[in-house]
């Protein structure tokens, strides 16, 4: 029994142009490694969980980031571009209004502020702690990790965790994202 042949050769040798549009990154953009509409969602070397699933130190520095724009009292940050949140740091009501309006376009229903209330850590007023912050990227991560990369390019993240200029909305402030952990910041910020 013979397999039927394909309708028409398959073209083996592209040119150079043809390569080049499709292999071409972008980097200006949120995705790039993106190509024809198709998306790579692991870049070489970016990890959103660890091995035991807890939130990666990438992403705990772009979380802080974000965090960062909508806590009170804001983040200190120290010169070399790192966000340090204050223990006792939270996200208001009109703080997590405006962080869901960054990231999905509009504020959270009544329904789901309730849901955060009941399910991740709080303040005894209810508003949003660092902590909480982190439990729900932790989990929604570990259920849809897709989701997590929608998020952090509605932020001005791109695939490699690294902030795109053109998407920065707080240009005055320049954050960084330290590309391994720094023994020295993690002892500066315990004291």
């Amino acid at each position: 029994m013979s397999l039927p042949l394909p309708p028409s050769p398959i073209k083996m040798n592209r040119s150079l142009e043809e390569f080049a549009r499709v292999q071409s990154p972008r980097p200006e953009t949120p995705e790039p490694d993106s190509r024809q509409g198709r998306r790579n969602p692991r870049a070489a070397g970016v990890q959103l969980l660890d091995d035991d699933g807890d939130i990666s130190f990438q992403l705990e520095a772009c979380l802080k980031q974000i965090f960062g724009k909508y806590c009170t009292p804001p983040p200190t940050i120290l010169h070399n571009g790192v966000v340090v949140i204050h223990e006792g740091a939270y996200m208001s009501s009109e703080g997590l209004d405006a962080w869901a309006t960054a990231t999905n376009g509009q504020a959270f229903t009544d329904e789901a502020v309730e849901d955060i209330i009941e399910s991740l850590d709080v303040t005894e007023d209810g508003c949003l702690t660092y902590k909480g912050f982190i439990q729900l990227y932790q989990s929604q991560t570990a259920v849809d990790e897709e989701e997590t990369w929608k998020d952090l390019s509605a932020h001005g993240f791109d695939r490699t965790l690294k902030l795109v200029a053109s998407r920065r909305e707080d240009t005055d402030t320049d954050f960084s994202v330290p590309p391994t952990p720094n023994p020295e910041f993690e002892a500066e910020e315990a004291s």
